[in-house]
C-alpha cells in the first residue's frame, strides 16, 4: 500500500479560500460571552447520515464513531436517516440542539444538493457549523474493454468523433457519480448520453455487459472490476494518485487541468454550536485520524484521511458548492 502522508495537508489553494468561508459565518458558532458549559461531551453523541447502513459513507461514519468513543470517553453512535438525497438527515441535524450531541456526516452530495435541490428546509452554508473533514475517496474513470481509448484524453477524442454514440452510466440522477460525468462532458464539449440506475451495482453490471461505454464510480466499487479485467481504468479524479491503485494516473496528469473530484466526508454540527465544543470535536477527530489502525481501515475502503480545521473545512464546503453550482446549472440536471 502507498503512503497517505500527503493526504493530511489542506487542499491546494484552500488557504486563499478560508477568508471566504469565514465571511459566510461557517464555523463562527460562538457561545455568548460569559456562558458556562458543562464539560463536553456530558451525554451520548449521535452521528446522523443520509445513507442506508452498509455503504461507504456509513462504514466511514462507524469508523469515526468508534474512534471518537475511545477518544472522548462517551458513547458515540451512528444513526441512518436515508431519504431526499441525504437532505432528510441534514434537516434533522440542522434543527437539533446546538450542543454537539447530534452531528451530521456530510458528504459531497451535500454540496451538490445545495444547487440541485431547489426547495430545501435548510441552508448548508448558514445552518451548520463545520467541525472538520474526515476522508476523501477518489472516483475512477472506467471504460468497457471494447472501447479503444487507453487514456482519458483518448476517450474524450473518441466521444467527440462519435457524437451521441458512447453512453455513460451512473448510480443515480444527481449523484456525485452522475455529476462527475456531467463535469467531464462539459470539459470535453462532447455529446454523450447518460443513463441513471439505482446504485452503482446495476450501473456497473450494465457497463460490464457492454450496454454502456464508460462511467465514473467510487474507486472501491469499480476497482475489483478493473482487477478482474472486466473494465479498464483510465484515471482517478483525485488531485494525487490513489495509494490503493498508484499505477492509475490522475485526470490532471491526463491533461485535464483542475479536474479534481472526490467523494469526501466530514462532520457538521448545528449552527450556534459553541466554539469550544467544535474545537474539542475537531481535536478528537484529528486524534482518531492519526491512529495507524484508522488509516488502515480507511485505506481498505479506498479512502485517505484528511485533517482540516473548522475554518478550512468551511472554506472547502463553500468552494465545493460553488463548483457544483456551475456544473448543475450548465447541465440542466434536475431531481424530483
Amino acid at each position: 500500500m502507498g503512503k497517505t502522508r500527503s493526504s493530511l495537508k489542506p487542499a491546494p489553494g484552500l488557504a486563499a479560500a478560508i477568508c471566504i468561508g469565514l465571511g459566510l459565518g461557517l464555523g463562527l458558532s460562538l457561545a455568548a460571552p460569559g456562558t458556562v458549559h458543562a464539560a463536553y461531551p456530558d451525554k451520548p453523541v449521535r452521528i446522523v447520515l443520509g445513507f442506508a447502513a452498509g455503504g461507504n459513507t456509513d462504514q466511514l461514519a462507524r469508523i469515526l464513531a468508534k474512534g471518537l468513543k475511545d477518544t472522548l470517553g462517551q458513547d458515540v453512535t451512528v444513526e441512518n436517516k436515508p431519504g431526499a438525497a441525504g437532505n432528510l438527515a441534514a434537516d434533522y441535524v440542522a434543527k437539533a440542539p446546538a450542543d454537539g450531541s447530534v452531528l451530521f456526516m456530510a458528504a459531497v452530495n451535500s454540496a451538490i444538493n445545495y444547487s440541485l435541490v431547489k426547495k430545501s428546509a435548510f441552508d448548508l452554508l448558514k445552518d451548520f457549523a463545520p467541525v472538520g473533514m474526515m476522508a476523501r475517496v477518489p472516483n475512477l474513470l472506467v471504460v468497457h474493454p471494447s472501447v479503444p481509448a487507453k487514456t482519458a484524453k483518448e476517450l474524450a477524442d473518441t466521444i467527440k468523433k462519435n457524437p451521441g454514440k458512447l453512453t455513460f452510466v451512473s448510480s443515480g440522477q444527481g449523484t456525485s457519480i452522475h455529476m462527475t460525468g456531467e463535469l467531464f462532458k462539459q470539459r470535453i464539449g462532447g455529446d454523450t448520453p447518460h443513463t441513471a440506475f439505482r446504485g452503482s451495482a446495476p450501473a456497473l453490471a450494465e457497463l460490464t455487459a457492454n450496454q454502456a461505454q464508460f462511467m465514473f464510480d467510487n474507486l472501491p466499487s469499480a476497482l475489483p472490476h478493473v482487477r478482474s479485467g472486466k473494465l479498464r481504468a483510465l484515471a482517478v479524479t483525485s488531485a494525487e494518485r490513489s495509494p490503493v491503485a498508484p499505477e492509475i494516473p490522475t485526470m490532471i496528469e491526463s491533461g485535464f487541468a483542475g479536474f479534481t473530484v472526490t467523494s469526501w466526508t466530514g462532520v457538521l454540527a448545528p449552527a450556534r454550536t459553541p466554539a469550544d465544543v467544535v474545537a474539542t470535536l475537531n481535536a478528537a477527530i484529528a486524534k482518531v485520524l492519526d491512529k495507524p489502525e484508522t488509516r488502515q481501515q480507511l485505506e481498505a475502503l479506498g479512502a485517505v484521511a484528511v485533517k482540516q480545521s473548522p475554518a478550512e473545512f468551511g472554506a472547502f464546503i463553500k468552494a465545493e458548492t460553488d463548483q457544483w453550482a456551475k456544473v448543475v446549472k450548465t447541465s440542466g440536471v434536475t431531481v424530483e
